[in-house]
């Protein structure tokens, strides 16, 4: 008799872990999957054509709230955690829930999960969401042109829309972007990749996507999403810490089996941060993972004009995720107002809709306004809460091209953040190496 299993999720991870261990496997029978974090990407249905012959209508995809009740009502013998950037207390706590409910509790690790490639493979991963995977990935992907390599990059998946067409998304022009309907949150990711010139692989089938990567690239570049895990086995494996979250390096799922994993751990935004924090993150490094080699960057913050922002009323905008579930109350646009003299505006009371429930949500969120952007509804509550708060400009600490998505009726500044030089040389030195 094939094990019933439920598969917690949030469109991205859980579709990777069913197609790698019980797609076409007799012995289990997924009755479903769930989804959090991310809305409206719940009442949907993982298709056939994804799914594989044992489930010729697909499987429903419910919200996770209704879980506990599937699992009793069901007969689920098995839940399988998949989605990431969750406390080690949140995890325990799920799995002590779904204990109760009846059912045991399973995290697939690597080894059961891990594609594994022809060509060599980089992996950049961290500890949390919005460590700054983006400047490490942008100097490795200079760094690979450079040497006349080729490569292309793999992201991990935000498959938010229609499963079926976005089995495998291959990104090159802007215009791709439109063509695959992304959210603002695939955005932030995937165009930093395009203006440097590096293909990017996206979507749902990963064995797909990386056999088409393959016929492109000699080197590939697993960006990695939230503090996930890599699907690819890397040959060098690179994770990011944030010692503005000191301490979170050990207390997060799946970051701290990064941070074992690691060959290489950077901790960024060593400039912002306060010194007893990166000692803090060092002696975490040193203890759980002592053979890892240890860089220490810059996180650059750069404006085109920076005296056109002193004594200016900005409102600041900021990464989605990275300010939302990944627990940050500000990024780099907080920054760099702080550093160039602008007096922010706190724009909660001008919050529409779904934008003003992000705020009632997420409580660390003050004086910054998180990039949400989900569908086109949640866009144009974007646009209104943007347009309705009283400002001399809008500073975009988010790496998109906001003014090309929503119409905003005041200036915009882009903000941009970039490793600092030395390390950049030290992390090309060391995959001089390694590669």
């Amino acid at each position: 008799m094939a094990k019933k299993v439920l598969i917690l999720g949030a469109g991205g991870r859980d579709f990777h872990n069913f197609n790698m261990v019980f797609r076409d496997n007799p012995e289990y029978q997924v009755v479903g999957f769930t989804a959090t974090q991310i809305p409206n990407i719940d009442k949907r249905a993982y298709p056939p054509s994804l799914a594989g012959k044992l489930y010729p209508k697909g499987i429903p995809i419910y919200p996770e709230n209704q879980a506990m009740e599937l699992i009793k009502k069901e007969k689920i013998e098995v839940a399988v955690l998949a989605y990431s950037d969750l406390s080690h207390s949140y995890v325990m706590h799920k799995a002590s829930e779904v204990i109760a409910a009846g059912a045991d509790f399973w995290l697939l690790g690597g080894e059961s999960t891990f594609l594994k490639s022809r060509k060599k493979v980089i992996a950049v991963t961290a500890v949390r969401t919005g460590c700054g995977k983006g400047q490490v990935s942008r100097t490795i992907v200079s760094w690979l042109r450079k040497k006349g390599i080729k490569a292309v990059a793999i992201r991990h998946p935000m498959p938010y829309g229609n499963l079926e067409k976005q089995t495998v998304q291959r990104f090159e022009k802007y215009e791709d972007l439109d063509k695959h309907e992304c959210t603002v949150e695939e955005r932030e990711e995937y165009e930093p990749f395009i203006e440097n010139g590096l293909v990017l692989f996206a979507g749902v089938d990963y064995g797909k996507i990386l056999a088409e990567a393959e016929k492109e690239a000699d080197v590939i570049l697993w960006d990695g999403g939230n503090n996930d895990l890599p699907f690819i086995k890397p040959d060098i494996h690179i994770v990011i810490a944030d010692p503005h979250r000191a301490g979170d390096e050990i207390n997060y799922y799946p970051g701290e089996s990064n941070l074992r994993m690691a060959g290489i751990v950077i901790i960024n935004k060593v400039n912002t941060a306060k010194e007893e924090d990166v000692e803090k993150v060092k002696k975490n490094i040193h203890e759980y993972n002592p053979r890892a080699a240890v860089l220490e960057a810059d996180s650059v913050i750069t404006v085109a004009k920076p005296e056109d922002l002193k004594g200016k009323k900005v409102l600041v905008i900021e990464d989605g995720p990275t300010t939302t579930h990944g627990g940050m109350g500000y990024g780099a646009g907080y920054l760099a107002a702080k550093q160039f003299g602008a007096e922010i505006v706190d724009p909660r009371k001008y919050a529409i809709g779904s934008i003003k429930e992000a705020f009632q949500k997420f409580t660390q969120l003050k004086d910054i306004l998180p990039a949400l952007g989900y569908g086109e509804k949640q866009l144009k509550e974007l646009e209104q809460t943007i347009n309705s708060t009283p400002c001399d400009l809008v500073l975009v600490g988010t790496p998109i091209n906001l003014g090309k998505l929503i119409k905003v009726n005041k200036p915009c500044v882009r903000v941009y953040y970039n490793m600092g030089e030395k390390a950049a040389q030290q992390l090309t030195k060391l995959l001089e190496k390694l590669l």
